[in-house]
């Protein structure tokens, strides 16, 4: 629930009209042919290629930017759907930086990789925007398979699923389909409606049913699902918020960022979304950062990140920091909110710097105070409502290499599931190769 345009100090349309649509149209603009093949021109080709090694979903780099150097878009697409069918999508938002272009021959070469990111984005946008889907489903295989959460993992499952012939029931809680891609990224990442134009182009594989306003424990139960499909795929996700543990934290100027990032997705006109003038956000993460930028995008004149730990452990990349820095985002490190100051509306947030001690991170007994009309907390995600049946490992659902849950006929992938980076492009590779153990177990031909 957004905060009320009558809370003191947030307040909608701080900015002139027409800077909105400057501020929340793409951060980078497309190549155009020309320049595309220019960018692919820099690539030596590797044979070992470590961008390729770098990809969760092990694109093949050098096949695809060589297919843009020949002119040919569109092959250099299929490529990289082949691998990653949400490939549009991950362009736009993978922190390329520490994974393919942070590999790159020439970034340690010359400290200016060649721009796999923009490039994979250049291909599949290209053939996104012709409308072709490149993909034929098999013979129908008579299987049935729930996929619960229309997010990355549960649509690449859903995919490939469907490509092998399997009927395939998508249920999310959502109104959209898209998960993170469609309600948690930044607007600035993800303009011109995006992230349901790719969701659109993969449905087009057919043999996907989709259906919307779904909740697991609500609506049905895991064993209602595995009592009418053959198998089933959970991609439900991190749907609760941490709470910060301290005195008046929902008071009023006081949100999730996640609800604020939403927000300002599902809004038509972002310039209606009130914004204090003194914002500050608590977290070190990609959240934390989309919501500090855009809090400056929606006319914040002063946005405080601030985490408990250093620097080198926000996980944030340096890349994102420096653009939130650009931006004009403060960033204060090795200080833990303390109390919420507030009178009817918030005033004040206070913080204790902190330093390692023997228990752990503890606080150093000096403290500060920062004015702020609104607060935004950014501190992590957790799992809720997970079936009693399945077994956990530590917060999460506990699954093997190949997305096994402990409960025979049930997978599981993406942001829910422990041993990995909660990343876009984690969760489309761990939805593609569960959908194969399931394909393997519906057909009788797993090891």
């Amino acid at each position: 629930m957004s905060n009320s345009p009558t809370t003191p100090g947030i307040v909608p349309a701080r900015l002139h009209p027409e800077d909105y649509p400057r501020h929340f149209d793409d951060l980078y603009p497309d190549f155009d042919p020309h320049e595309a093949r220019v960018a692919a021109d820099r690539c030596y080709f590797c044979h070992d290629a470590p961008c390729i090694t770098a990809c969760p979903t092990e694109i093949d780099i050098p096949l695809f930017i060589r297919q843009i150097q020949n002119g040919q878009p569109e092959a250099a697409a299929k490529t990289i759907f082949d691998q990653n069918i949400l490939g549009g999508m991950c362009a736009r938002v993978c922190p390329t930086e520490t994974l393919c272009e942070g590999a790159c021959v020439r970034e340690a070469a010359e400290g200016k990789p060649v721009e796999i990111g923009r490039l994979q984005r250049y291909a599949t946008e290209t053939l996104i925007a012709k409308g072709a889907h490149p993909y034929q489903r098999a013979a129908s295989s008579g299987k049935r398979v729930a996929v619960v959460g229309a997010g990355p993992a549960g649509l690449a499952c859903a995919h490939r699923l469907a490509m092998h012939g399997h009927e395939v029931t998508v249920f999310d809680a959502r109104e959209k389909p898209g998960g993170l891609n469609e309600y948690g990224i930044a607007a600035y990442k993800t303009a011109h409606g995006f992230a349901a134009a790719e969701v659109d182009w993969l449905m087009q594989i057919g043999g996907i049913e989709l259906r919307q306003g779904w909740r697991l424990g609500s609506d049905g139960t895991l064993g209602d699902l595995k009592a009418e499909f053959d198998a089933v795929f959970l991609g439900i996700g991190l749907a609760g918020v941490n709470a910060l543990g301290i005195a008046q934290e929902d008071a009023p100027g006081a949100r999730d960022a996640v609800d604020f990032i939403a927000e300002l997705r599902q809004t038509p006109d972002v310039s209606t979304v009130p914004i204090g003038r003194h914002v500050v956000v608590i977290g070190g993460g990609m959240t934390a950062v989309d919501a500090a930028v855009q809090s400056r995008l929606l006319g914040a004149e002063h946005v405080t990140m601030v985490y408990r730990r250093g620097r080198e452990d926000m996980s944030a990349s340096d890349y994102e920091l420096s653009h939130a820095a650009n931006e004009g985002v403060k960033i204060i490190t090795n200080a833990m909110p303390v109390a919420i100051h507030a009178n009817g509306a918030l005033r004040e947030i206070e913080f204790a710097y902190t330093h390692a001690g023997e228990t752990g991170l503890e606080p150093t007994g000096e403290t500060f105070r920062l004015k702020a009309d609104q607060v935004f907390k950014a501190i992590g995600q957790m799992l809720e409502g997970a079936p009693e049946e399945l077994a956990l490992d530590g917060r999460k659902l506990a699954v093997d290499s190949e997305g096994r849950t402990s409960l025979e006929g049930v997978w599981a992938g993406g942001d829910c599931t422990g041993g990995g980076e909660d990343l876009t492009v984690t969760a489309v590779a761990q939805g593609r190769d569960a959908a194969m153990s399931i394909h393997a177990y519906l057909t009788g031909t797993g090891g």
